[in-house]
């Protein structure tokens, strides 16, 4: 039977025993181990419509896989089928309309590397090993969104092959339904092949990170929450809590202490870019910092070697409308345990353009919340999983009182499904709505996922 689906699709199949499978079924989670009974590496929407039809012909499961970075592993399954999209990652610039169009396994990496050609870019991420389709479904939070808003909210149109093998194109003029549900709803639709984004002028940004004295974390935190709340809109970046790598710009005995930071990006006029990072050095002395004009894809790209593939993850989420100062206390409780140096707490502000869409515009619900935190639990060695996900929960439990019931879906454990309804908040009947209309039978269940 899998000749069948061989010899229906471009790209290559793996299945147990062949060459290449033990490769080809790895997600970035090292703690999700699994085998599927197949794998295709598809080159097409064709080998997409092929390879869901022969899930559904055979009742197996079937996950998705862009970029591969799904913390709750649901990029791979069990006995199942995959759909590893890897074999699209092709980008197309359209200068003159400021366009580009993606494949569905492109990364930001493959994507900023064609738009910054034409000095152009849209929100995209601080990973760039992250892929676009996985990042976009989800909301996507990054660098330029308080300017540009999420990167859904930049998205143009989609190519889609739903759980009965149509293909269809999703726009404000076609299908506009599931283009609704498609910009923060997830993969529960179906396989996204390919994604067309408005992109904005953005070349050289102004900006890096700096690291502060645990011991000013508060003061850190409050400056940042009251500086950002009408800064300019191309004031971008996060506050953070890092254990310092060993970076030439971070003096060697102070290398494996945590800090706080700030990750600054300034995507305005580049000879104001000075003038707007130095506003975050008045909050409290700089220890370290590695600040300057760079292209804006290298600062897209900075932190990849803390997150190869391979390491083992668990994260926990939530939106904050206000940081108060009681949250600002429980992170600084918890944040000097940071159990690696992979491992890292990000707070982002989501407000500028963000603030500017509707809540019912896109399925992205939390459009008055000023901040999304991740408690990203990043560690190489299994032997530390009980400690390390400990160490997540216990901060998540201590900072949820000072948040919002819901959290970015694209920042969820797989022990969140409980939360999926706080995630959508007035959006979920809509979502179970178009849900219902796509996938009926729940073909794409292996995601934080929307029940028809």
């Amino acid at each position: 039977m899998i000749d069948d689906l061989r010899e229906r699709t471009r790209g290559q199949v793996f299945t147990p025993g062949d060459e290449g499978y033990d490769e080809a079924r790895k997600v970035n989670n090292a703690m999700h181990d699994k085998r599927p009974q197949a794998i295709v590496r598809c080159e097409n929407a064709g080998d997409v419509m092929a390879a869901i039809d022969y899930a559904r012909t055979n009742e197996l499961e079937l996950a998705v896989r862009g970029g591969g970075h799904s913390v709750p592993g649901f990029g791979t399954v069990d006995d199942g089928l995959v759909i590893d999209l890897s074999g699209m990652r092709n980008v197309r610039v359209d200068p003159v309309n400021r366009t580009a169009r993606a494949g569905g396994g492109a990364t930001w990496g493959d994507f900023n590397a064609a738009t910054h050609a034409f000095g152009l870019a849209t929100t995209g991420g601080i990973i760039s090993t992250t892929g676009v389709g996985g990042l976009t479904l989800g909301g996507g939070i990054g660098y330029l969104d308080r300017g540009l808003g999420l990167s859904c909210d930049n998205l143009v149109s989609a190519d889609v092959v739903t759980a009965d093998g149509q293909f269809l194109i999703a726009s404000e003029k076609e299908n506009e339904d599931l283009f609704w549900a498609l910009r923060g709803g997830g993969g529960n639709f179906g396989v996204v092949t390919a994604l067309e984004f408005r992109l904005a002028p953005v070349s050289t940004i102004y900006g890096g990170p700096m690291f502060f004295e645990m011991s000013d974390a508060v003061a850190v935190l409050s400056g940042f929450r009251e500086l950002i709340k009408d800064a300019p809109e191309q004031l971008g970046g996060f506050p953070a809590f890092q254990i310092a790598p060993p970076l030439p710009f971070i003096p060697e005995n102070r290398h494996g202490e945590p800090f706080a930071a700030i990750v600054g990006c300034w995507a305005g006029d580049l000879d104001e870019g000075e003038t707007q990072i130095s506003k975050f050095r008045e909050f409290a002395p700089v220890m370290a910092e590695h600040v300057g004009p760079m292209p804006y894809p290298a600062l897209n790209s900075a932190f990849d070697a803390l997150v190869p593939p391979g390491l083992q993850h668990y994260w926990k989420a939530n939106f904050v409308t206000e940081l108060t100062d009681e949250a600002i206390q429980a992170h600084v409780r918890h944040a000097p345990g940071l159990p690696a140096v992979n491992s890292t707490v990000h707070i982002y502000p989501i407000n500028g353009a963000c603030h500017r869409v509707t809540p019912d515009a896109t399925a992205f619900a939390y459009r008055d919340a000023n901040f999304a935190t991740v408690i990203a639990g990043m560690w190489p060695d299994p032997a530390d999983n009980e400690a390390g996900i400990e160490w997540v929960r216990s901060y998540y439990d201590d900072v949820s009182p000072h948040s919002e019931a819901g959290g970015y879906i694209n920042f969820m454990a797989d022990d969140d499904q409980g939360r999926i309804r706080d995630n959508y908040r007035q959006n979920y009947d809509r979502l179970a709505e178009v849900k219902r209309k796509y996938d009926p039978d729940n073909v794409f269940h292996l995601n934080q996922n929307i029940a028809p």
